[in-house]
């Protein structure tokens, strides 16, 4: 396992999520939303439209503190194997989710 990898791509998605984070502040929504203009349907399309941007806000928030842990465990020489077994987790894993904490196999079991 490649961790240097890993990390340039925990860092590149980080800055990523860094940079969008601040395009379209929630406050605007909810300003424009607080006009009370248009009918009720568009007032309904504007509330969803807040509570979808605050879902990704939040969503984003959480992938960034997994992409911290992670960065935290290649200090710590841990990273790539499983929170809840110890085994290590696959390669192909930790290239579709470097951030991950678990293999696939307890991620299922979470699920079940």
């Amino acid at each position: 396992m490649n961790v240097a990898v890993h990390k340039d791509a925990l860092l590149k998605k980080r800055a990523e999520l860094e940079e969008t984070a601040g395009l379209k502040p929630l406050s605007d929504s909810m300003e424009h939303n607080n006009g009370r203009q248009g009918d009720m349907a568009d007032q309904a399309s504007g509330n969803n439209e807040v509570h979808i941007h605050l879902r990704l806000k939040q969503t984003d928030a959480k992938i960034l503190q997994a992409i911290d842990e992670a960065l935290m465990r290649i200090e710590k020489g841990t990273f790539g194997i499983c929170r809840d077994c110890g085994e290590p987790i696959a390669g192909a894993r930790l290239n579709a989710i470097p951030w991950t904490r678990v293999c696939i196999t307890c991620k299922e079991k979470q699920k079940a």
